[in-house]
């Protein structure tokens, strides 16, 4: 596990935080890039971490790629203007240009992986959790030399976390005119109980890009704790769809054996812990 700031023209003077997660093994791998949300508030925002995208990198790299997580331009400690300046809620611009602007950060990341001596440029995935999502259709749209395949993990942008939508038409509109130049098969995977972009407004949006030409596979998860949303964060609940994708693609580098996960540090929990912040630190 390697945090680092990658250089990027459009992120200076520092550049993106990106964490790399890989197994300790010989050779070249297939590269998983991987990016997150948008937070609710500019605090949140100025919070986001790589960090928090652990787990799933992990899966990935257990796998048999090299995971990178991309803290978009703007968020949490990357440099650059944040893309809601791109378009979005309340802003000028639009829907279309705030998940292309995710798009260019990928390309970047993607050609600075090329360079790294463990990575084989010519196999590449991708996957992102709701405006990451998004990011994915725009990005199948206009993808980078050896990207096989995009995962939209609840995708979408706008949303209150109460099933509403500041301008769901032009959402609809991004996702339609993606799928128009859609280049790649994708998987969706939305879930019954997201608060942000519950089951209707999701198959409004798979409608749209299929309507128009785009390619994916589309799955509606069961309800998930107490908001669907956030099922990328658990691990176990996705891990036989995304593989079995992934199988279906030949894109699963470990075909029959995955690697055991890491060992854990022992490191004592602080004194004091309720019963959940023991749960969370274990």
């Amino acid at each position: 596990e390697h945090e680092f700031y990658m250089p990027h023209p459009r992120a200076s003077p520092i550049g993106l935080d990106v964490l790399e997660v890989r197994a300790d093994v010989p050779g070249t791998h297939p590269l998983a890039l991987l990016t997150h949300g948008t937070a609710a508030t500019p605090q949140e925002r100025a919070q986001v971490t790589p960090w928090r995208f652990l787990p799933e990198a992990l899966w990935f790299a257990r796998r048999g790629y090299v995971a990178l997580v991309v803290v978009r331009r703007g968020y949490g400690r990357s440099g650059g203007e944040i893309d809601d300046r791109q378009g979005g809620c309340g802003y000028h611009g639009s829907f279309t240009q705030a998940a292309e602007a995710g798009v260019d950060d990928l390309h970047a990341a993607a050609r600075y992986a090329a360079k790294l001596p463990e990575v084989d440029p010519t196999e590449i995935i991708s996957t992102g959790l709701s405006t990451g999502g998004l990011v994915q259709a725009a990005l199948a749209a206009n993808p980078m030399p050896g990207l096989k395949t995009t995962i939209n993990f609840a995708g979408g942008r706008g949303g209150d976390g109460k099933g509403h939508n500041c301008n769901l038409d032009s959402l609809v509109s991004a996702f339609r005119g993606f799928g128009k130049h859609n280049q790649l098969p994708m998987l969706w995977i939305y879930s019954e109980n997201d608060h942000w972009f519950p089951p209707d407004m999701a198959k409004r949006f798979d409608e749209a890009f299929k309507k128009s030409g785009g390619s994916d596979e589309f799955v509606m998860m069961p309800p998930d704790g107490e908001d669907g949303h956030h099922l990328f964060g658990h691990v176990t609940k996705w891990s036989a769809v995304v593989e079995d994708y992934l199988r279906k693609q030949n894109l699963l580098p470990l075909q029959s054996e995955v690697l055991p996960p890491p060992t854990p540090p022992d490191v004592p929990a602080p004194s004091g812990l309720p019963g959940a912040g023991l749960a969370a630190f274990h």
